[in-house]
């Protein structure tokens, strides 16, 4: 049986950061910067949420708000909170407000291709950030390789199951929302990965719009259904990884049963030092967020040869059965060795993960602090 391992490697794949400039940011949800050769044009961001995933206000918004005031960009970031009409309303403000590039992550693929279209109309570029709008034509695309995320969500699970003896069983897969392209891109990394490992699949449930009470609600119908009896938990990401680890608690099976999870949360690392959840998977945000502020930057200058060369990958558009161009990075697994490093990468501190008396003895037996 083959062993897995996980690692940490900030590979950036098909691009080199460069971003220039320095500016001061307002600190609300627009800003620009005072220099004189600043790239004329306002570029708009609409974030989906802040309930699935704490990243989308604690990190996209803070190093993309970086990123173009860095620049000397004018720009506006907004939140649709999960809510499609807010989410179209924003977009229509934003283009009537004249920017000259929209960067959306989407809240499913309806609403973000109506976006698109609507920016199209009227000549502003759309560039995809993290989630890939399916049918939606946007001009490029700027995320993590995702097949890859699930792969590393998949490996770790894999080896903390055989650390427990397992070398094959039951695995329950709890799905990121259906209607988030990502999340397919997630399943087909760690399914395969468990297939290949020889483990088989006692349920199989997605959770519509990554919402964790409902995912908590969803595990507890599947614990239920199945008795408890399964020896590993993919979850596709921190959020729904929490739901798991609070119902196997209930039921005395909290660090028993591994658990995976992504996105390298504070609460998901705390987890994963503690030994209730098992892996986690880290994205380096701030190198999607410059990635897709020097894409933005470009499209600005009006140099889209110098766009074109950042995104010098391809997503595939199933719907349009289209290419993408895109910059993909490269995430990596995380364990508990590797929480240090992603504290050492910048992406959280020491005092927001070893926040009690049982964690800071966890930190530091694992180099922490």
């Amino acid at each position: 049986m083959r062993s897995y391992k996980w690692g940490v490697a900030f590979t950036v794949v098909a691009m080199t950061l460069t971003l220039g400039a320095c500016g001061d940011d307002d600190g609300g949800d627009g800003g620009s910067a005072s220099t004189a050769a600043k790239p004329a044009g306002k570029v708009g961001v609409i974030l989906p949420d802040s309930a699935s995933s704490a990243r989308w206000e604690t990190a996209d918004r803070k190093y993309l708000s970086e990123a173009f005031a860095a620049a000397g960009v004018e720009f506006d970031i907004q939140n649709a909170q999960n809510d499609k009409a807010k989410f179209q309303t924003i977009a229509e403000g934003m283009l009537s407000a004249g920017v000259k590039v929209l960067l959306i992550a989407n809240l499913d693929n309806e609403s973000g291709s109506t976006v698109i279209q609507k920016a199209t109309d009227v000549g502003v570029p759309v560039i995809d950030y993290d989630r890939l709008t399916l049918g939606g034509g946007a001009k490029y695309y700027v995320s993590f390789d995702n097949v890859m995320v699930g792969t590393k969500i998949g490996e770790g699970l894999v080896g903390c199951m055989q650390a427990n003896g397992d070398e094959s069983g039951p695995v329950v897969l709890l799905n990121g929302s259906p209607d988030d392209n990502n999340a397919t891109l997630f399943r087909q990394g760690y399914e395969k990965v468990l297939k290949d490992a020889g483990y088989s699949f006692v349920a199989d449930q997605a959770v519509k719009g990554w919402d964790n009470t409902e995912a908590k609600t969803v595990f507890e119908q599947i614990f239920t259904k199945t008795k408890g009896k399964f020896v590993g938990v993919a979850s596709a990401n921190d959020g729904l990884g929490g739901s798991v680890v609070s119902v196997l608690d209930q039921n005395g099976l909290a660090g028993k049963v591994p658990v995976s999870g992504q996105d390298a949360t504070d609460e998901g690392l705390q987890r994963v030092l503690l030994g209730t959840q098992c892996v986690t998977v880290y994205k380096a945000i701030k190198k999607e967020a410059d990635a897709a502020a020097e894409l933005a930057i470009a499209l600005i200058k009006g140099d889209v040869a110098a766009a074109d060369a950042l995104a010098s990958g391809k997503a595939a558009d199933t719907t349009l059965n289209t290419e993408v161009p895109s910059v993909l990075l490269e995430p990596a697994g995380i364990g508990k060795a590797e929480v240090k490093d992603v504290i050492a990468d910048g992406y959280t501190t020491v005092d927001k993960v070893c926040t009690t008396a049982e964690l800071k003895k966890a930190c530091a037996a694992n180099g922490i602090g």
